[in-house]
Order: structure tokens, then C-alpha cells, then sequence
């Protein structure tokens, strides 16, 4: 098998969101995570092994320091214009940023069950090349959707399910009532979340220090997980 210059060129391009965003395709790296691709719903459109196109080749179309033995271009799944509210434990991300936040968060999320993880516009693309390797092949088995953060909690809200988030302010994560279903909302790793979204949120909580931590915040991955922890233990 071959690669054609033009091919060279669209795969090096699928490095910069316009041009994902213009094709509809991404890009993914490495034994592991091309065999959850291949595994997947997702529609792998081509696969290229270094062993057939050459190692200078590869070292072209690789967005990593070091090229991976296979590369496959993969086709982003269409999403409604307004989700629907999924059922189960769902997760909203208001305005994450680091792409390697957000690659965990999604990592998270399949290790603890949550399936659907809901984005406000301004976080981070979930096709990002970093997150993409931070998620570890969860990106294939987690949905992920674009939506109007406070008319989807309102949608909750109205479906009867409840809407968390957390926050400096909030309760003892540990002292309050959960439920198994609903929406949990996880802020901007700098200014959290927003306050048209906090109007809509039914229970504020806070996960709290020990001893005498002068840490003022956790990261928004390790948040994310020590919260959906205590969901599922109960």
C-alpha cells in the first residue's frame, strides 16, 4: 500500500480544528487505540501501518513525537442539534479548556459508567489530537454532544431528574442524599461554573479538605472523579 501526497496533506491538516471541523474527520494513533476504533460505531474511513507506507511516511502524517506503528483517519459521529437528556448518570462539563483534562474526564466517565458527557460550546473539542490519547480509547465508547448547558439542565429538571454540581460553596458531598440518575455538572478548571448554568442547578456540592490542606481547589479530572465515586458508591 501506498499514500499519495494528497493524502499526506489532508492527514497532516486534521491537525487544526477548522480543518476537522471541514472534512468531519480525525485522527488516531497507535495500536491500542486503532483497534478500539475498529471495535467501535465509529467509521474508520482508512487505515495506515508504517510497515506498508514506509517510516518517513508515517513520520509525515504522525502527530506524535515519536510515530506510532499505525494511524487511522476516522469519521465524527453527526449529533442532534439539541441533544436529548440520556438516561442514567449523565455528565456536564462547563467550559473545560486542557485538553488533557477533558481526555481523563471522558476516561472517567467509562470507568464509572456514564455514558453520555455533555459539552458547553467553549470546551475544548473532544476530537483534539490530546484528548484523544489522554481518553485512552474511551472517546469510543463515551458519547459525547455540544449543547446549551442551561436548557439542558432545565430538560432534566422538567424530566424529573435531578441537576448537581460542585462548587467551593456547596455541601458536604459526603453528608447528602444522591440519585442514581440525573445530570452532574463539573465547572472551567479557573472560574467554574457559570451562573446562568448554577440557576439551574438543584443541589450544590462540595467536595471537602482534610486536615490542613492549603490547597484551595482540585484539579477539575480528579474532581470529577472523586464525585462520581461517591455516585456510584451509594
Amino acid at each position: 500500500m501506498s499514500i499519495t501526497q494528497a493524502e499526506i496533506k489532508q492527514i497532516r491538516s486534521l491537525r487544526e480544528k477548522k480543518f476537522r471541523d471541514e472534512y468531519g474527520l480525525f485522527v488516531v494513533e497507535g495500536e491500542k487505540m486503532v483497534r478500539e476504533a475498529l471495535d467501535s460505531a465509529f467509521e474508520v474511513v482508512r487505515v495506515w501501518r508504517r510497515d506498508e507506507i514506509g517510516e518517513a511516511a508515517m513520520a509525515r502524517i504522525s502527530q506524535l513525537s515519536t510515530p506510532s506503528p499505525v494511524l487511522a483517519v476516522v469519521a465524527r459521529p453527526s449529533q442532534a442539534a439539541m441533544p436529548d437528556p440520556e438516561p442514567g448518570l449523565c455528565l456536564a462539563l462547563d467550559g473545560i479548556r486542557d485538553p488533557g483534562n477533558l481526555g481523563t474526564i471522558l476516561r472517567t466517565a467509562d470507568w464509572f459508567g456514564v455514558q453520555a458527557v455533555y459539552l458547553s460550546a467553549d470546551c475544548v473539542e473532544p476530537y483534539n489530537p490530546k484528548v484523544i490519547q489522554s481518553s485512552m480509547g474511551s472517546i469510543f465508547r463515551v458519547r459525547t454532544a455540544t449543547a446549551d448547558l442551561p436548557e439542558l439542565a432545565r430538560r432534566f429538571r422538567e424530566a424529573g431528574r435531578p441537576v448537581y454540581g460542585t462548587f467551593l460553596d456547596g455541601t458536604d458531598l459526603y453528608r447528602r442524599e444522591l440519585s442514581p440518575e440525573g445530570l452532574v455538572v463539573m465547572g472551567n478548571e479557573a472560574a467554574g461554573i457559570r451562573p446562568e448554568v448554577a440557576a439551574q442547578v438543584d443541589a450544590r456540592l462540595l467536595i471537602p479538605s482534610f486536615g490542613r490542606s492549603g490547597a484551595e481547589s482540585l484539579n477539575v479530572a480528579v474532581a470529577t472523579a472523586v464525585t462520581l465515586s461517591e455516585f456510584r458508591r451509594r
